[in-house]
């Protein structure tokens, strides 16, 4: 398996500072710092469940809300993730994953598509998660999405519990992510469409 898909991607604006390393075939190593707690935990999981290497620094308006920074780390984790896997050689492609807790479960399906394109379906029972705004999941997968071109589709099947659901979901697409990341020996070197581009 290569080693070497790894990216830095940073982005500045007048609402956020923000940098972004990611190894797409690492061990799910972590250093997360959005000044958002319950939305570092979340990043975690991404890495944790995905295999990936993440290191996040983000500096944002958090004075106003976390709805810039929550947005602007989605854009640049999709930059990153973008950027590292390259012209999409031999991965999978799809990938989907179920991922229950407790009473929640939650469905996430993948394609590395170049086509961005997101349907949601979580009806988050609580509209805070400690500081975080459950609103904000959306911006962030939509940020997400139209910068790494990808078509994912997210539904929490279940649950009453808005930690719970929230967990599932990101758990399901770190898991997700990774299975589509993957490289397939049998497809090694050819991409992954008729079209012969992705």
């Amino acid at each position: 398996m290569s080693h070497d898909r790894q990216a830095v991607v940073s982005r500045n604006t007048a609402e956020t500072q923000i940098t972004v390393r990611v190894g797409l075939d690492g061990t799910g190593a972590a250093k997360l710092a959005t000044g958002i707690g319950f939305f570092d935990h979340m990043l975690d999981q991404i890495a944790r469940h995905g295999l990936i290497d993440l290191d996040i620094v983000a500096k944002g308006d958090l004075h106003i809300d976390g709805h810039h920074t929550v947005e602007d780390v989605g854009i640049t984790f999709g930059q990153a993730v973008a950027k590292a896997v390259g012209d999409k050689k031999g991965i999978r492609r799809y990938g989907h994953a179920y991922v229950p807790r407790d009473e929640a479960l939650s469905r996430v399906v993948i394609d590395f598509s170049g086509r961005p394109g997101l349907v949601m379906n979580v009806p988050f029972k609580s509209g805070m998660i400690g500081t975080f705004d459950t609103q904000l999941t959306h911006e962030f997968f939509q940020g997400f999405v139209n910068h790494a071109f990808v078509t994912l589709h997210i539904d929490n099947l279940r649950g009453e519990n808005a930690h719970h659901q929230c967990e599932t979901v990101f758990k399901a697409f770190a898991r997700a992510l990774r299975f589509a990341l993957e490289l397939d020996a049998r497809a090694a070197g050819t991409i992954p469409s008729t079209k012969g581009s992705l």
